[in-house]
């Protein structure tokens, strides 16, 4: 009896919830389209006026109507209106084969592979040092400096630097990339696992002593499993960052594909609509590896009993 009341509560308690949650999100999403389409009109608007002026386009008696049709049909708006790049994302997904260099997932797969694989390697490199960091006061002081200073140099400077050198020695392909990718991953993993790593309480780490543990089984038993909780969100934001170093790596090689590549191409063109198009179809590459690192998260908390 007591069940059979329990339920139903909870479901209908369950639509209460994605109401609760979804309103928020729509009330930010229709202000974010509105305040585009606004922008959109402002922007577009003066071409639009050249153009009756320069009689490309019929003169007539245009009123405000016509002038806000105008805008949003323009085939190289400032601000492509959101319907516009919806309709281009549509186009390159639905209407090109999968290996068309005009498809956007074609670009999407060739990203997330530099992504992936810097990511991977920024993720191991920023373990190792937080343990280096933490078991040695000397590498405390000689490498945490550094690697925060290494931060300081922007991406757009560094990256012609590494593909030239990391060319001259033979490497081409993804490894230029993925080198980028991993100079932005690798910090977000070190500074949350030095914190994790220390993060045990002074109780914990003389339970071990007294138990005669060495460093390493210390590490295994105890530090590793502390510092989960910072690891995790590291991870996110690392795998962000990588998505950017790896676009950024596209730009100076002149990469004929890549979503990076798909900027630098629209840019030369002038095809502004291209262009929002790559960074919608960037956007949700980044929240599609943000969300796998989170179920990861997430099975991982929950097999140690940590949801």
């Amino acid at each position: 009896m007591a069940d059979s009341v329990v339920i139903p509560s909870l479901r209908s308690s369950l639509p209460q919830r994605i109401t609760h949650k979804g309103l928020p999100i729509a009330a930010v999403l229709a202000f974010v389209l509105l305040a585009w389409y606004a922008g959109a009109w402002g922007m577009n608007a003066q071409g639009a006026i050249e153009r009756v002026l320069n009689n490309i386009e019929p003169a007539g008696a245009w009123t405000a109507v016509d002038l806000f049709k105008a805008t949003m049909q323009m085939e190289r708006p400032l601000l492509p209106a959101p319907h516009q790049v919806a309709l281009d994302l549509w186009s390159s997904l639905f209407e090109w084969p999968l290996d068309s260099p005009r498809n956007l997932l074609f670009h999407a797969y060739i990203t997330a592979q530099s992504t992936l694989a810097g990511f991977v390697m920024g993720t191991a490199l920023g373990l190792v040092l937080s343990v280096l960091i933490v078991h040695s006061r000397t590498l405390d002081r000689a490498l945490l400096p550094w690697i925060v200073a290494s931060q300081t140099v922007p991406v757009l400077a560094i990256a012609p630097i590494v593909l030239i050198i990391l060319g001259s020695l033979g490497f081409s392909g993804i490894a230029p990339k993925a080198a980028i990718a991993m100079y932005l991953c690798f910090f977000p993993v070190t500074v949350a696992m030095v914190q994790g790593l220390r993060s045990p309480q002074v109780i914990e780490t003389e339970m071990m002593h007294t138990y005669a543990a060495s460093k390493w089984q210390a590490l295994w038993f105890l530090r590793l499993p502390a510092a989960l909780p910072f690891l995790f969100p590291a991870l996110r934001v690392g795998v962000a960052a990588g998505l950017v170093g790896a676009m950024v790596a596209e730009l100076p090689t002149g990469a004929e594909a890549g979503l990076g590549a798909r900027l630098l191409t629209g840019s030369y063109y002038g095809n502004t609509v291209q262009i929002w198009s790559a960074l919608v179809m960037s956007a949700l590459l980044g929240l599609v590896l943000t969300a796998a690192v989170a179920l990861v998260e997430r099975t991982v908390l929950r097999s140690r009993g940590g949801l």
